[in-house]
């Protein structure tokens, strides 16, 4: 078992067999050896989280793809990552583990997440194939896309894959997130 240093601490590095066979609450990503923790958990990821998952299960049949929560994606042959939804087309990819791009990955961040990180996680899904990496922050009431050159914040409010009929409209996830959230304060 060899450790690494990472700041003031060691890190122990793991073999991809090891990480497969062990159950983590809630799932972690792993990365060249190191297993890494998720930002989750919170009211405005989750429900964003779920929001978009029901959004494309009741599109399922006119846009012909489906959504996965928390589903790892193999980007490479020791980088393991669990984006919080995935969009995979309809008689696709159903294996346990999916090794071959989804159409879309989506990402929602955390208050302790970072652009950095959430850049260098969107650039490893499109080198892995993944043509449509959006990225939610339910904070700033923003959404961004992935592009070639890094993330590129969504002006028009409107999140689409070309050739195909799937269209998000941010502001009215946004819009729900808000009318739940004072209903709840009611109650």
């Amino acid at each position: 078992m060899a450790t690494q240093p990472l700041g003031e601490r060691a890190v122990r590095l793991i073999s991809v067999e090891e990480y497969l066979s062990a159950i983590y609450e809630p799932d972690c990503e792993y990365d060249e050896g190191v297993v890494v923790e998720r930002n989750l958990g919170e009211f405005e990821h989750a429900l964003l989280q779920t929001l978009l998952a029901t959004l494309f299960t009741n599109n399922m049949d006119g846009w012909g793809v489906f959504a996965l929560t928390e589903q790892r994606v193999q980007v490479a042959a020791r980088k393991f990552r669990v984006p919080d939804v995935c969009v995979l087309p309809i008689g696709g990819q159903t294996d346990p583990i999916l090794t071959r791009p989804p159409l879309i990955v989506m990402e929602i961040l955390s208050p302790e997440d970072t652009m950095r990180r959430i850049t260098k996680k969107a650039a490893e899904y499109r080198e892995f194939g993944v043509e449509d990496v959006w990225v939610i922050d339910p904070f700033a009431r923003v959404a961004f896309r992935s592009a070639t050159s890094g993330l590129e914040r969504v002006a028009n409010g409107e999140l689409s894959v070309p050739g195909t009929p799937i269209l998000v409209q941010v502001a009215e996830l946004f819009e729900k997130l808000d009318r739940i959230r004072a209903a709840s304060k009611q109650g």
